[in-house]
């Protein structure tokens, strides 16, 4: 079994996480599935609504809003040494999914978002308190076999933190102007096949 992408870029602060969250983290490349509840998931700005509708097309983000939507989580690792993931939100009438492959480049966390990959995320991990958190601070577009960098068109941050015996993830994108324009935040279970 290999190293997780995360202890590939962590290391020893990988070791700093809360007991309960290192098997998620550090249990090597394993394929896993889980599923669990967002307390909200998706864009409360109907303005955006077009433009998300493209992006679920691509498997990146999607322009439904609502509480309590149950989702599952598959996790699967990769010939080259990611980890792909993808969650499936079930939302009333409509399932949408989000794609990514998360890789180890030149020492820091990639995320490669969409069904193409076609968008990719740089993450800087931390630990605090037990917590892995995660910022984005880089992005580019993959347009007809050129990476092209791009500005940030939001920030990204990945909280995940066990409380109440639940494994909770809290994920924002946010701009100044928007604030919080996108989030999925809740509780999960997990385990390896």
């Amino acid at each position: 079994m290999s190293e997780s992408v995360y202890r590939r870029v962590l290391g020893a602060e990988l070791d700093l996480l809360a007991p309960e969250l290192r098997p998620y983290f550090d249990g090597g490349q394993r394929a896993g599935v889980g599923s669990g509840v967002f307390d909200v998931a998706g864009s409360p700005l109907r303005i955006l609504k077009p433009v998300l509708a493209f992006m679920a097309w691509q498997r990146i983000l999607f322009p439904e809003y609502a509480r309590n939507v149950p989702f599952d989580v598959v996790n699967t690792p990769t010939a080259d040494g990611g980890l792909g993931a993808v969650r499936t939100f079930h939302f009333p009438g409509r399932d949408r999914a989000l794609q990514d492959e998360m890789r180890v480049v030149d020492g820091h966390l990639h995320d490669f978002l969409g069904r193409r990959g076609g968008f990719e995320v740089r993450m800087a991990l931390t630990v605090t308190a037990g917590r892995m958190q995660l910022r984005s601070d880089r992005q580019w577009l993959h347009l007809a076999g050129l990476r092209l960098r791009i500005p940030a068109l939001a920030t990204v941050t990945v909280d995940e933190s066990w409380a109440d015996g639940r494994q909770r993830v809290d994920v924002r994108l946010h701009t100044p102007l928007l604030g919080d324009w996108f989030r999925y935040a809740g509780h999960f279970t997990y385990g390896y096949n």
